[in-house]
């Protein structure tokens, strides 16, 4: 097994691969403007130092989000173009999944990302293995009171620390959890653990097109 994990769902572009046993390379950016730049040399970087080529790899693994419209689609389009090009599957994981695993909590907590708009994305879990809740958008003040006094892992819990005040680590995303928790489920045989590898936006997107717009025709 070699698993080539990636997540462009959050500001951090990140990427990792997995062996089956244990990450063997990984690299991790945090800029939430440079998704489409930075994830293709980060694949390459992480290849040459586990000193592998691209044809290695066996599965691919993609955080689904939820994310911002834009950055979430590069991971996606991308982990779709490597399925399609090395004839491997590709396996969804809920981004969420990925921050509640590295966190190895084991007692009941939620998990929250920043989705702008003052609102955050987040899901509860009963421990870093199992989420208890769908992934959901949300201003922070209207579910404080239903997570009151739980620790509340990644970047939305540091936002909004009026809300969330027991804030807990992992920050950001990171490719080397999402693909130690896809190796572990791949491991067991769980395939209902893995998600269709498409968009979870939760919203609409923020450009629209403009309504009762004028139409302007050469007379």
């Amino acid at each position: 097994m070699l698993l080539l994990a990636m997540d462009t769902a959050t500001p951090a572009v990140t990427v990792a691969l997995h062996d089956g046993e244990a990450v063997v390379a990984s690299s991790s950016r945090v800029d939430a403007r440079r998704h489409g730049e930075l994830l293709l040399p980060a694949v390459d970087r992480v290849l040459a130092e586990a000193g592998l080529k691209l044809d290695a790899v066996t599965g691919v693994v993609v955080g689904v989000g939820p994310g911002p419209y834009t950055g979430l689609r590069v991971g996606l389009v991308t982990a779709a173009a490597f399925s399609s090009a090395l004839g491997v599957p590709v396996h969804g994981l809920c981004t969420l999944d990925g921050l509640a695993y590295a966190s190895g909590i084991d007692e009941p907590f939620a998990v929250a990302t920043d989705a702008r708009r003052k609102e955050v994305y987040w899901a509860r879990y009963d421990d870093s293995r199992t989420r208890t809740t769908d992934a959901a958008v949300d201003r922070p003040a209207d579910i404080a009171g239903a997570l009151a006094g739980l620790p509340v892992v990644g970047a939305g819990a540091r936002l909004y620390p009026e809300a969330f005040p027991d804030a807990r680590d992992p920050e950001h995303q990171s490719a080397a959890a999402l693909a130690a928790l896809a190796a572990e489920r791949l491991g067991a045989g769980d395939a209902e653990g893995f998600l269709d590898p498409l968009p979870m936006y939760l919203r609409r997107p923020d450009a629209q097109v403009p309504k009762n717009y004028k139409v302007v025709t050469p007379k």
